[in-house]
């Protein structure tokens, strides 16, 4: 399926999402990121200052912005991988500078951008942790730009904008999109940026710090709650905690497995960030047995080199449902898998997984089960 994304000087980009399946040709952009390019047609804003874009999917809007040099922040390495990636397919060198939503760069002081450019995140800690990064950056004359479905603009997102950076004011919706402008308000002080959140790991000692991005950010998701039940104890090798969100999985692996090395792969920087920090702060003494890997799935990983694979998949990418990055992390994991080496996942019931690893393993068996969730383990047997 071809898929082309309008520019704003009438041409077209040719867009995929990623990782590239036939069997998943879902279109890389949106209404929203269509009203986005549409709209600026018709702002007035610096561009001689520096242009920032925040939160952009598979690249439309830093390859439609191509030639003002942005800045594009993201906290997604598969992001990262589209942009890069769709740049190739349209024959366009790297001309924007990609930077991590932890990086420095969102809260330097100078030079103010003349432009901010932002595709809301699904969260609204997310949310004001960025808002509160931008109140440090932006000057008086920033024009912000903000866009999503229309039903995810509440009266208490338009509030969010108002109380970090200034007034705001929504657009009409178009294709079920709609926009959010806003400048700052003068004399406004910056905000502090928002410190991750804690909370004590029930059943441990642990406290559990989370930033902004992370899943299930307030509490311990209840599949991974489940999942705690049925890890291994006294294993030794190599395990790895495949799309771990805050590491929770792999900090009690450390604990109850001192003799194996643990190695906690996320696509996400702020997930890997916060297992990082539950490490340091948890099990200081087990840090040498920890690797950390902002990865898309095991992209890069040796082959049969694993013993354990812990995963609790996602089946949704942004907004779109889906299993195939579940399905990518199946293949990845049989592939680093030894001989002999497990693959052990929790997941929601309905996902009808076990079929899946029969068909890529050969094998699978049901571990444990309640009414939302089943364990399954696969055997890597060839």
């Amino acid at each position: 399926m071809n898929h082309h994304f309008p520019l704003p000087q009438g041409g077209e980009l040719y867009l995929q999402r990623y990782p590239r399946s036939a069997q998943h040709s879902l279109q890389a952009w949106d209404a929203a990121d269509e009203y986005i390019i549409s709209e600026l047609m018709t702002q007035e804003w610096d561009q001689s200052a520096p242009l920032l874009i925040l939160n952009d999917g598979f690249g439309a809007l830093t390859l439609a912005l191509y030639h003002h040099s942005p800045c594009s922040f993201t906290d997604s390495r598969i992001a990262e991988l589209a942009l890069a990636a769709n740049a190739r397919d349209n024959d366009l060198e790297p001309g924007w500078q990609p930077l991590n939503s932890l990086a420095e760069g969102l809260v330097a002081d100078e030079p103010a951008p003349g432009l901010v450019v932002m595709k809301l995140p699904k969260t609204n800690a997310m949310l004001e942790y960025q808002l509160a990064a931008l109140s440090r950056v932006m000057g008086p004359d920033t024009l912000l730009v903000a866009g999503a479905k229309a039903r995810d603009i509440h009266s208490s997102t338009l509030k969010l904008f108002e109380h970090y950076i200034g007034p705001t004011h929504t657009s009409l919706a178009r294709k079920k999109a709609r926009l959010i402008f806003c400048r700052p308000e003068p004399n406004k002080r910056p905000a502090p940026l928002p410190a991750p959140l804690a909370w004590p790991l029930e059943g441990t000692d642990f406290t559990i710090h989370n930033h902004a991005n992370v899943f299930s950010r307030a509490s311990l998701d209840i599949g991974a709650r489940f999942m705690l039940e049925h890890l291994p104890a006294d294993e030794p090798g190599r395990i790895i905690d495949l799309g771990c969100g805050n590491g929770v999985l792999g900090l009690m692996a450390l604990a109850q497995n001192p003799q194996a090395r643990v190695t906690f792969v996320d696509e996400s920087y702020m997930a890997m960030a916060s297992a990082r920090l539950n490490v340091s702060e948890n099990l200081p003494e087990a840090e040498s047995r920890a690797r950390f890997m902002v990865n898309n799935c095991l992209d890069g990983v040796a082959a049969d080199s694993a013993d354990l694979i812990l995963c609790n998949p996602p089946f949704h990418q942004q907004q779109a449902i889906t299993d195939h990055i579940a399905w990518q992390m199946f293949v990845d994991a049989k592939r680093v898998l030894r001989h002999g080496g497990h693959l052990l996942l929790v997941a929601n019931r309905h996902l009808d997984y076990h079929q899946k690893l029969k068909r890529l393993f050969g094998n699978q068996r049901l571990v444990a089960s309640n009414r939302k969730f089943v364990i399954l383990r696969a055997t890597k047997l060839s």
